[in-house]
């Protein structure tokens, strides 16, 4: 009966899924934190060199790259405004991918596997081990 449960589960599908949505958001999150983290740390000797596929400097760009990687790569880890959160790096990695890396696959493979997490997440949604999913058991009914 156990083995039966566990090839067709019912009624915990919630829990693992939220969990499995917590522990994604929680992994990619920081991973691409890291990036940001270190475009801060270097900021005076990148900006000078930044590429800027935006035509808005070098100092904005990277100072938008800052902001999608780090700050709402850290709300997405909490799941806070997650949907939102997500926008801004879904398109860090669509601009990474598409001008830095030509588009190719083999290039720019790892922003093009960020780009694609982070669609499917924002599809998702946080699930209910998030700030958001608080949010929402509290104070939305």
């Amino acid at each position: 009966m156990k083995l039966l449960r566990y090839i067709f589960p019912v009624g915990d599908e919630d829990k693992k899924v939220s969990a499995l949505l917590l522990a994604s958001r929680v992994i990619f999150g920081l991973l691409l934190a890291r990036h940001g983290l270190e475009k801060l740390m270097n900021f005076s000797t990148m900006s000078a060199q930044f590429p800027d596929p935006l035509g808005v400097g070098g100092d904005v760009s990277l100072a938008l790259g800052i902001f999608g990687e780090l700050v709402c790569s850290l709300a997405f880890v909490f799941g806070l405004l997650s949907r939102l959160a997500v926008i801004p790096m879904m398109f860090t990695m669509l601009v990474a991918f598409v001008t830095v890396h030509g588009g190719s696959v083999a290039d720019g493979e790892l922003a093009f596997l960020y780009l694609v997490v982070f669609a499917l997440l924002f599809i998702a949604g946080p699930g209910k081990y998030s700030v958001d999913g608080w949010i929402g058991r509290k104070f939305v009914r």
